[in-house]
């Protein structure tokens, strides 16, 4: 079942975010799945919110999401974000596109 991963804390700015994705991918910036280390990332969005600074992702499972925290966890830690994202099982997911831009297909 895919996952919804939520990461909205105090310390998480985006400065420390940058760094995390730095850590990960020797990238300033997140530009494809393959950017990241383990595999079952489907969306990955951060912003700026009137709130503070923001990460919404979808993983394909859970165990695909275990799987990056295990690996973006220490790097998060290391550079001062203390609190855990939330993850929660979908109810719903629709996508409009596919990752490399083609019009999804519909069995």
């Amino acid at each position: 079942m895919q996952v919804m991963v939520v990461h909205h804390t105090p310390t998480l700015t985006r400065e420390r975010y940058e760094r995390v994705v730095r850590g990960l991918s020797g990238k300033d910036r997140l530009e494809s799945p393959s950017d990241v280390p383990t595999t079952g990332l489907l969306v990955h969005v951060a912003a700026e919110t009137d709130e503070g600074f923001m990460i919404f992702d979808v993983f394909e499972s859970q165990e695909a999401f275990d799987q990056f925290r295990a690996v973006a966890s220490p790097i998060a830690t290391e550079v001062g974000i203390d609190e855990p994202p939330k993850c929660f099982p979908l109810h719903t997911f629709i996508s409009i596109a596919t990752t490399d831009g083609t019009e999804p297909q519909h069995a």
